[in-house]
């Protein structure tokens, strides 16, 4: 045995410091320990998945009754599966294994296509998103968020599937199921506004998909018809999670700042102007003219539109899942009337009107409500200690008759009429001529921010772990 140490331990002889270590040395050092700390937390995350996919299968072998020979031939055969599902999950997926076949959207930070796998033959929709303008529009936690949930909700009906998420040097990509009814925000720009038995269907199918969504433990945040899509059934869907967030660290913003040493918050929005009462001067039908005309715009603006965020999101004193309520009591609103509660000529007026809701919330004369619907629309348009929660929406009287367990094989009151699996006449494409239809990944388009941010030797950092393949 050696001496013992004078002072008893290594800590007094050698002090841990940073001291001398040079910027680019500390950057290596936190580059490392994070793909270091993400790449076994994926070890561990993929061996308890093959774990549970195992126990599964036994499981739902010991209930039938099949000899043990068909038995031990169907896990040979699942075992293969298990085989080839790790085989693809070490191949590397790029954008050339998809071709385009029509731009169908676009957003504030993309693009989504409706694309075919190449090998397979398979439709998806792919959803591209620009890595320069994530960083630069402080929108790293909430791509984390949105491939999170989409990842995590692999087992719920009411969420879009994504089957694939990958990355190059310039994008983001997501590999979604492709739902070609187009979306609620649609619906209502052709109808006007639905009838209660109609707006009942879709309200109730919105309550089991935000449900789904606080059930993995997400809170989705930006609730709106843009982001209810229709399937080929005519029933609804959620999807768009970037404003998510499952109160992870990597949901926060201040992470990724943190990560890249770069504080770059989003540009807040100026909610200072001058106050202008629409209520006053439009009538229901000029007031929903003039929505259907802006609501387009207003989808693609990088500003967003505020018409169905609840109260408390915009005073910052914390909120919880309640806000996701106050969204559907606003879509609730607008499918009944014609146009959001608080919709107004701008954004900063439309905010004023939401944080002073007791105010400005009315049913409009000339609209004639049920008791249960008018109801339900108060309290839903609440302040958040009194808003319903979702069982206590399940329960309300407007959904008298809805059987909950069965209202995804109920029939759609509108079921999307389509010519093949490419159809996408649900989606205006009109205003989308002018994007190109495969991915730019070369110089061609690529300005000098973009430059500067792959000129970055930390660029990819944020976006560790964005890889997803589908079971």
């Amino acid at each position: 045995m050696g001496e013992a140490l004078p002072g008893g331990s290594l800590d007094s002889l050698f002090e841990r410091t940073t001291d001398g270590l040079s910027r680019t040395s500390l950057d290596r050092a936190t580059a490392a320990k994070y793909k270091l700390e993400n790449f076994y937390k994926g070890v561990v995350t993929e061996c308890s998945q093959r774990e549970a996919r195992r126990i599964e299968a036994e499981e739902r072998l010991s209930r039938e009754r099949w000899s043990d020979d068909k038995k031990q031939r169907h896990l040979l055969a699942l075992g293969r599966q298990e085989s080839e599902f790790l085989r693809l999950r070490r191949v590397r997926m790029g954008v050339d294994d998809f071709v385009t076949v029509k731009v169908i959207g676009k957003g504030a930070f993309g693009e989504v296509r409706l694309v075919q796998k190449a090998d397979t033959g398979k439709i998806y929709a792919m959803k591209t998103l620009r890595k320069s303008e994530m960083v630069k529009k402080d929108q790293l936690a909430h791509v984390k968020a949105e491939r999170d949930v989409l990842a995590e909700s692999v087992n719920t009906p009411w969420v879009v599937q994504l089957f694939y998420s990958f990355q190059d040097q310039l994008f983001l990509y997501l590999i979604m199921e492709f739902l070609p009814g187009g979306d609620l925000m649609t619906m209502l720009i052709k109808y006007d506004t639905f009838s209660e038995d109609v707006t009942r269907f879709y309200i109730a199918e919105c309550v089991s998909a935000i449900q789904a969504v606080h059930d993995l433990g997400f809170v989705h945040r930006d609730i709106k018809p843009d982001n209810l899509l229709i399937d080929k059934d005519g029933h609804i869907k959620l999807s768009d999670f970037g404003l998510a967030t499952g109160f992870h660290k990597t949901h926060d913003s201040t992470y990724y700042q943190r990560l890249l040493d770069n504080s770059n918050p989003a540009a807040k929005v100026d909610m200072l102007g001058t106050q202008k009462n629409i209520d006053l001067t439009f009538s229901r039908q000029d007031r929903i003219a003039t929505w259907k005309r802006n609501r387009r715009a207003l989808a693609y603006s990088t500003v967003g539109m505020p018409d169905y965020i609840a109260p408390e999101v915009f005073s910052q004193r914390g909120y919880s899942k309640e806000c996701d309520w106050w969204s559907l009591g606003a879509i609730m609103f607008e499918c009944l009337v014609g146009y959001p509660p608080f919709c107004s000529e701008n954004a900063h007026d439309t905010y004023r009107k939401i944080i002073n809701w007791r105010e400005h919330l009315y049913i409009p004369d000339d609209v004639h409500l049920s008791p249960e619907a008018e109801d339900l629309l108060r309290r839903l348009l609440c302040s958040a200690e009194h808003r319903l929660p979702g069982p206590e929406i399940r329960m309300h009287h407007f959904f008298r008759g809805i059987d909950w367990t069965t209202l995804r094989r109920t029939r759609a009151p509108f079921v999307p009429e389509l010519k093949s699996i490419t159809d996408t006449s649900y989606f205006p494409t009109e205003d989308l001529a002018s994007v190109p239809d495969q991915v730019l990944l070369g110089a061609t388009g690529v300005g000098t921010e973009t430059m500067e941010f792959m000129s970055n030797p930390s660029k990819d950092l944020a976006f560790v772990g964005y890889t997803f393949k589908r079971w």
